[in-house]
């Protein structure tokens, strides 16, 4: 049983994002502008809706719209993966292997700054799969096991990264440039430790809070990418391949408790069955909208057959105030 909320009228409906159905529409991006105030409003409230009925199909429609919902965009740092970039603060979705899942995460929440609204435009729906699934992160953190809730709130935690042209982001891919010094001048202004490898290629280190309170209410998140980037999350074959040419040390990303202890399997599996209880899915229709708070919810992507194109927009940027693994998030 479905209700309906407030002005907009969203369908709310259990396991799925609240839902807003539109008529069709001439110019998306005038009815994204008069309905602006509404449309933030909700994802305040509920943390995330989806708007079905836009007619988001190609760039040129769809880049408007995120524009005018965001207090601002901002360029995509640190990426784990490269994205196409359509300029001005929009994106393709992360290129993942499309038979593999895309864990839960929260965009950037490995950098000192990252995007507190997220905006995705389906340009095409594929044949099967492929929905951007969700999880509310207070709720996800308060049902994780005290233990690790509290070993990570207390530590904060660790991720590293080993930069190679095999896999991931490239060091110019992630950093917008390969010159030495602007990418030493970036790690130092964003607490990331950095080493130049023998070979020239680079490693970096970072510690970040695994829980924030939300800005706007106060309420404690789970924000983090501690199961996304482990090890444990890549395929075995693909995990055992990189630990063979990189070494242990070498693979492209891994996460860590704060002190610098390795996380086991077992948490990562904690971690994720705790995201499956709270999952939230409504596959993706083409046109369709999703704007996300990125503090409060999660989001993941699920194995898909056929083309699937979807756009994204780092929004409302804000930077964490503090040492982890506390810090205050902040409006820049």
């Amino acid at each position: 049983m479905s209700s309906s909320s407030t002005a907009l009228g969203l369908d709310l409906a259990p396991d799925k994002p609240p839902l807003l159905r539109v008529g069709s529409t001439a110019d998306p991006a005038a009815w994204a502008a008069g309905h602006r105030e509404a449309l933030r409003a909700a994802v305040a409230r509920h943390g995330r809706v989806l708007v079905r009925g836009l007619g988001l199909t190609d760039p040129a429609t769809a880049a408007p719209v995120l524009k005018r919902l965001a207090d601002g965009l901002m360029a995509d740092r640190e990426p784990f993966a490269p994205r196409r970039d359509y300029g001005d603060g929009v994106y393709s979705a992360t290129r993942w292997p499309a038979q593999q899942q895309m864990c839960m995460h929260h965009e950037v929440s490995y950098a000192l700054e990252f995007p507190g609204l997220m905006s995705f435009a389906c340009l095409e729906a594929p044949a099967e799969g492929g929905a951007t699934v969700l999880a509310d992160a207070v709720d996800v953190l308060r049902d994780l096991p005290a233990d690790i809730a509290e070993r990570f709130e207390r530590e904060g935690w660790l991720l590293t990264r080993s930069y190679n042209d095999e896999i991931g982001a490239s060091v110019a891919e992630a950093f917008g440039t390969d010159d030495r010094q602007a990418v030493e001048r970036y790690c130092r202004a964003n607490a990331v430790e950095w080493s130049w490898q023998p070979d020239g290629t680079l490693r970096t280190r970072q510690h970040r809070g695994a829980v924030l309170r939300h800005p706007a209410d106060g309420r404690r998140c789970w924000f983090n990418q501690i199961a996304f980037l482990s090890r444990w999350t890549m395929e075995p074959e693909v995990r055992e391949y990189l630990t063979d040419v990189y070494g242990e040390d070498g693979l492209p990303f891994d996460t860590r408790f704060g002190d610098g202890a390795p996380i086991g399997e077992d948490v990562v599996r904690a971690i994720n069955a705790v995201y499956d209880r709270h999952t939230l899915r409504e596959p993706w229709e083409t046109g369709d909208l999703l704007l996300v708070d990125n503090i409060r919810t999660a989001h993941g992507r699920e194995p898909f057959e056929g083309p699937r194109e979807v756009l994204a927009a780092l929004g409302d940027p804000v930077r964490v105030v503090g040492d982890a693994p506390g810090g205050e998030v902040k409006p820049l």
